[in-house]
């Protein structure tokens, strides 16, 4: 049985020049990354890069579309390295783009080609919350089928991780918030896995204990005392990452698919949507275990009763970024048991992290009482 591993060397550098003249980029590097990034950041040091503007091929999370639209732009282009600069759409683009002969996207989501890397891959994340930069995983909008997809396999883990606190200064509060507390969520989600160990819990818990610190620090003195706390949400981020990149996440991210892949509620957002009462309905099916250990460590990181420690958390992160009704994002009462049936049929490879099975009625309970 593996315990833990981290295939990816992690850095950390003050400004993205340093970072550049550290790893010499050149000729040969393949840039993914977005306007409004490389213009303050690396447009003045007139680096020899290819590089590509996620951006221009369309907004939102990644889909299969947009992949392959990049990928049929950069045909015949060389290059030995892809170094991906930007946020989950574009790190988990970036994971696709250094496996050999790769036409389509999709063939790789649905293992119809071998997974074969021959480009090293280097990741700059610029949110505080995707951890993709040492997970195995990317995720995509796959349109043809109406739903996400996600590939994990080691082929498309990134050689080395960057972190750069510029490069998320810029991030306005509400994806601020997103990306935060999607990294609580990996943090808190892993912690309670089937897989986790005494390895994988030494980073969950020094994660949710740096984030809830940022938060509490953030609902007293404001929006703008995140712009200080910046090193410490990357490295969180980070931490977050490892351990779910160990120990896998579970029912939040498997039950927020639908929400992101039929209605393109950002990941971060919707994963929200799901947190505290996917840990209810642990809670309320198996009060012992795991789950008493991150809710005490919850309840001393916020200052409350552990009876109380869901409606806490729920009160702290409102005040980071409101909670809506899942009808507010379009969904539909006639919709709720199919997203719930297709939860179960698609989303096996999450719902094996679980702390405790749901049902389907379970799952269809949840998106009930959120709808």
């Amino acid at each position: 049985m593996q315990f833990f591993k981290l295939k990816t060397t992690v850095h950390a550098f003050d400004h993205f020049e340093e970072f550049a003249r550290e790893f010499k980029l050149g000729a040969e590097d393949l840039v993914i990354t977005q306007s409004f990034l490389f213009e303050p950041f690396i447009k003045a040091l007139n680096l020899p890069c290819t590089f590509i503007m996620q951006d221009k091929y369309g907004a939102g999370e990644p889909s299969d579309e947009m992949m392959n639209a990049i990928l049929g732009d950069l045909k015949g282009t060389r290059y030995n390295r892809v170094v991906a600069v930007g946020g989950g759409t574009v790190i988990d683009i970036s994971k696709l783009f250094v496996l050999k002969d790769l036409n389509n996207v999709v063939d790789a989501f649905e293992h119809t080609i071998p997974l074969v890397k021959n480009k090293e891959l280097i990741i700059l994340p610029t949110t505080c919350g995707t951890g993709s930069e040492v997970t195995n995983i990317s995720i995509a909008e796959i349109k043809s089928k109406h739903t996400k997809m996600g590939l994990a396999d080691d082929a498309i883990v990134a050689d080395h991780a960057v972190l750069i606190p510029e490069l998320i200064g810029g991030l306005p509060m509400r994806f601020f918030a997103a990306s935060a507390i999607d990294a609580l969520i990996h943090a808190v989600e892993a912690y309670v896995s089937p897989k986790s160990n005494e390895y994988t819990r030494i980073f969950s818990e020094a994660a949710i204990k740096m984030i809830l610190d940022v938060f509490c620090d953030i609902a007293t003195n404001g929006p703008d005392q995140r712009l200080k706390r910046l090193k410490e949400m990357a490295i969180a981020s980070n931490m977050a990452g490892v351990a779910f990149g160990n120990a896998g996440v579970g029912a939040v991210h498997a039950l927020s698919y639908p929400l992101g892949g039929t209605y393109h509620v950002p990941h971060g957002e919707s994963n929200y949507q799901f947190f505290t009462e996917v840990f209810k309905a642990y809670q309320a099916k198996q009060p012992k275990g795991l789950i008493q250990d991150v809710n005490g460590l919850l309840a001393d990181e916020m200052g409350c009763s552990v009876k109380d420690v869901y409606d806490e958390l729920d009160s702290l992160l409102g005040r980071l970024m409101d909670k809506k009704p899942l009808r507010e994002y379009g969904m539909k009462d006639e919709e709720v048991r199919g997203f719930a049936e297709s939860v179960m049929v698609t989303q096996q490879r999450l719902l094996q992290n679980n702390y405790v099975p749901f049902t389907v009625d379970e799952i269809e309970a949840i998106y009930r009482k959120l709808y």
